[in-house]
């Protein structure tokens, strides 16, 4: 048990029609499913935000995407999205869930967002997936989903600053690709030694 595929919010509001729709975001679900049986475990997270979450930018009178400072730093401020319980929440229908291991819930805090299926944006809060994965003998993970340049970007760059043999598989992603994000992103994940492509 060494190799582990992490499917990084694959959800309806982040698919083409939802809250925070990520373009082709639904394209990448029958690869996503094809490539389950080819790892020893599957992991899925889930954002899964309260109500009138911090990182809103209705909970602030402000427009959606612009930048606010929060205690843990600055946060772009979203659209509602995947609110707990709602159908934008809930996985794409196509997505075979029935193969997780595990589903990690994330961003439910409403004081703090969480990006990174490790930790929340303080970066210091933990989630709990590494002690899982440790204790199953994980020690490798690919990483696919939403969104390239947020999510996926930062599970991965904090999955290979804990020691975990990272890639990603870009063919099974999508980005964003807000105001040069997705460059950063895959800079950043180059940086901290995440194998990136097609893989």
């Amino acid at each position: 048990m060494t190799h582990a595929l992490l499917v990084i919010d694959v959800q309806n509001d982040f698919c083409p029609g939802g809250a925070l729709a990520v373009a082709g975001g639904n394209d990448i679900v029958p690869g996503i499913n094809a490539a389950m049986d080819d790892f020893d475990a599957v992991i899925l997270t889930q954002d899964w935000h309260p109500a009138g979450h911090s990182s809103f930018a209705s909970s602030h009178d402000a427009a959606p995407m612009s930048m606010t400072q929060m205690p843990y730093g600055p946060q772009v401020l979203w659209p509602d999205h995947c609110i707990q319980g709602s159908p934008g929440a809930a996985f794409h229908a196509d997505l075979q869930t029935d193969r997780a291991d595990l589903i990690i819930r994330k961003g439910y805090n409403p004081a703090i967002d969480s990006y990174s299926a490790f930790f929340e944006n303080d970066k210091t809060t933990p989630t709990g997936l590494e002690g899982y994965l440790r204790t199953r003998g994980i020690d490798q993970l690919t990483l696919v989903g939403l969104a390239t340049d947020f999510c996926v970007n930062y599970s991965a760059v904090d999955s290979a600053k804990l020691g975990f043999k990272t890639s990603v598989n870009t063919a099974l992603c999508r980005a964003i690709d807000f105001d040069g994000s997705l460059d950063a992103a895959m800079a950043g994940m180059q940086a901290a030694g995440v194998k990136t492509g097609q893989i």
